[in-house]
């Protein structure tokens, strides 16, 4: 499985579409493993053009602060689980609560 959580700082970004990096996650959820960490520069802001991008990738997974209603829904299109509100905390330690089934999320503050 692979997770992608945008970064700023090296901690999760507030707000998924403005980050400068994703950190991509390839994890061993059955072993509660981190297998291999990948930051990638995000490509360019245009709408619509990240959730083919993920996909490409192999992202199954995002963890994410914010995101928009629209971009939501172009991810579940392209088979990309989306979980918002997570707190600015660690790439580790964000997949590391998602495996152990710990991971503590609140509300989505983007509203578009």
């Amino acid at each position: 499985m692979r997770i992608a959580i945008p970064l700023a700082d090296d901690k999760l970004a507030a707000h998924f579409g403005h980050c400068a990096s994703f950190a991509m996650l390839d994890i061993d959820r059955e072993q509660g493993k981190i297998l291999k960490r990948e930051d990638v520069p995000a490509p360019p802001h245009t709408p619509g053009l990240l959730p083919p991008w993920m996909a490409e990738r192999g992202v199954n997974l995002i963890i994410a602060g914010g995101m928009g209603r629209r971009a939501i829904e172009l991810f579940v299109d392209h088979n990309i689980r989306v979980i918002l509100g997570a707190p600015s905390d660690s790439p580790e330690k964000l997949a590391l609560d998602y495996m152990a089934d710990k991971l503590t999320v609140g509300m989505n503050p983007c509203d578009h």
